[in-house]
């Protein structure tokens, strides 16, 4: 087994790459971020809207080409090397910088059927080449659908060139970093790329250039202290050995892994899967630990409860309701004589148009005050609080905007909420009915009484025979009629007093229990639903994010 077949194995573990495993965790990925859509940063989502967008378009082209890139700085000679492995004159090799500005492409194979994705690279037509003896069976018809770029100058004075060289490096599937005895430990080249490859290490090379310059002593010294550097990059194990463009003997390790390489056709999924292992290490921070989905508790709601009754007023309401429920439980219960006069008082829910629950109401309750509104504030900022305690922190802002996101509707729901609440005191109790026909039965046995004494005056003053009332005792039956009836009806009336006080405490709290319920909802419909859509969006963020993961 030669060099770079022991070197590929130890990288690879002699598994292959499995395309459906690889399309899965696309599909996670692209899962995730309509999960997070507008609940993280845009800049934080880039990179990984990138790979999904470059994944589908590379996995939608040929599968049967594999784009491999040399790359290097300025008088690394990739240009040569270029030439040497098309076995033609292909890109301009010189020495003045920068020496390549744009990228070429040599083709093995017809093509036409690499230029879809030539066209998706960006590599111009008048660039493009075709090794064509690959088509007739010599020995190139082993690398039968390598697509080989020579890149722009990492290093170039243009900056137009080391952005073509930017963004070209993510997308192609296999990237060759030759360096030159010279610069090969420049820390441009190691800090500014080959660190950031870590894991691309499957799909990535180093090459030391024109190792014929070098006594084969000093180009294995070369060698290893290059090895030692990249190992210090996290690239351990990633094939690294010397070639040439002017001796072909050195060039055999560098074609050997490619002809490899192209047989496989795994290099395009590898490069995608390195793709998406980084994506995930830099959106692990976004996702952190699994936490549970639900963390706002009750004593959170109670709390936001607590700030918006207040704000609507529900106090207030619940003490009109056990007035309310005294004046009418009066008007039933009360001495007849003094009921007029007790009507001529205003109903307090009428007064605060709560006389009755209807869906399109409108209560006259007064605005709340700017220590209510801060409690709400401060009530709304603690569920958000509480919901992002076991969050990442890139998470807390869009849990804050969720839980305010529709304060604005807030005060019109209480007070539709209010206005709605069946406050238990619209229809009267029986027991008023019962007490109020007592009242009306003692009243009119003082009436008849006083009737019956008014008539016999009456027969005596026109000087008739005086009438014989009947006698209880001592006591004429229309007298008692009419004292008895006045002094139980009053007495009655002081009677049912305690009982009414009672009832109306009762009042107090079912209605309030009433409106801290129906403020409870809204508080959950317009605060707590938009939080724990943002949790159910990490949820699902996060598992989409273990499928990324594999």
């Amino acid at each position: 087994m030669s060099v770079v077949d022991r070197v590929k194995d130890k990288l690879t573990g002699g598994r292959r790459i499995d395309a459906d495993a690889l399309l899965h965790r696309l599909d996670a990925l692209s899962r995730f971020l309509r999960a997070v859509d507008g609940r993280l940063p845009e800049a934080d989502l880039v990179g990984a809207r990138t790979v999904v967008e470059r994944a589908g378009a590379r996995l939608a082209l040929s599968r049967d080409h594999t784009v491999v890139a040399l790359a290097g700085s300025t008088g690394s000679g990739k240009s040569s090397l270029f030439n040497a492995l098309a076995r033609l004159t292909l890109s301009q090799v010189g020495v003045r910088r920068p020496t390549t500005g744009v990228a070429h492409a040599c083709v093995w194979g017809p093509l036409e059927d690499a230029n879809k994705l030539l066209d998706w690279v960006g590599v111009l037509p008048r660039h493009r080449y075709i090794r064509e003896s690959a088509l007739d069976g010599d020995d190139e018809a082993a690398l039968r659908g390598l697509v080989l770029l020579d890149l722009p100058d990492f290093d170039s004075v243009e900056q137009a060139h080391r952005l073509e060289v930017d963004r070209l490096l993510g997308l192609v599937d296999l990237i060759v970093w030759v360096v030159d005895p010279q610069k090969y430990a420049d820390r441009s080249l190691h800090a500014g790329y080959l660190r950031q490859f870590g894991r691309h290490r499957d799909v990535t090379v180093v090459v030391l250039n024109q190792a014929d310059r070098l006594r084969p002593a000093d180009a294995e010294k070369v060698v290893a202290d290059l090895r030692r550097l990249l190992v210090e990059d996290g690239l351990e194990g990633v094939p690294s050995f010397a070639t040439s463009a002017r001796e072909p003997a050195l060039q055999v390790e560098l074609r050997e892994l490619l002809e490899k390489t192209i047989a496989k056709r795994e290099a395009a999924l590898r490069r995608l899967a390195g793709d998406v292992d980084t994506v995930a290490g830099r959106l692990t921070e976004l996702v952190g630990r699994p936490a549970d989905s639900d963390r706002v508790d009750r004593a959170t709601v109670r709390q936001l409860t607590d700030a918006l009754a207040a704000s609507a007023g529900v106090p207030a309401v619940a003490a009109a309701t056990g007035q309310a429920y005294r004046h009418r439980a009066a008007a039933y219960t009360g001495w007849p004589l003094s009921r007029g006069l007790r009507r001529l008082r205003p109903d307090p829910l009428r007064r605060l148009h709560l006389d009755a629950p209807s869906p399109v109401a409108i209560t006259s309750l007064p605005p709340a005050d700017a220590a209510q509104k801060s409690a709400v504030g401060m009530s709304v900022r603690a569920v958000a609080d509480r919901a992002a305690e076991s969050l990442p922190a890139a998470w807390h802002p869009a849990l804050t905007t969720a839980a305010r996101s529709r304060l604005d509707g807030l005060p019109d729901a209480l007070d539709r909420a209010v206005a709605t609440t069946d406050l238990g005191v619209t229809k009267p109790a029986l027991w008023w009915r019962a007490v109020g026909v007592l009242q009306w039965a003692l009243t009119l046995a003082a009436l008849v009484g006083l009737g019956w004494l008014v008539g016999g005056y009456a027969i005596r003053a026109i000087g008739l025979p005086a009438l014989d009332y009947p006698m209880v005792g001592d006591v004429p039956l229309p007298t008692l009629l009419l004292l008895g009836g006045l002094a139980a009806g009053l007495l009655l009336a002081l009677l049912v007093r305690p009982l009414l006080r009672l009832g109306a405490r009762r009042a107090v709290r079912r209605a309030e229990n009433r409106l801290r319920a129906a403020v409870t909802d809204v508080g959950r419909e317009y605060v707590v639903a938009p939080v724990r859509e943002v949790l159910g969006s990490y949820a699902t963020a996060r598992e989409a994010f273990d499928e990324v993961r594999g």
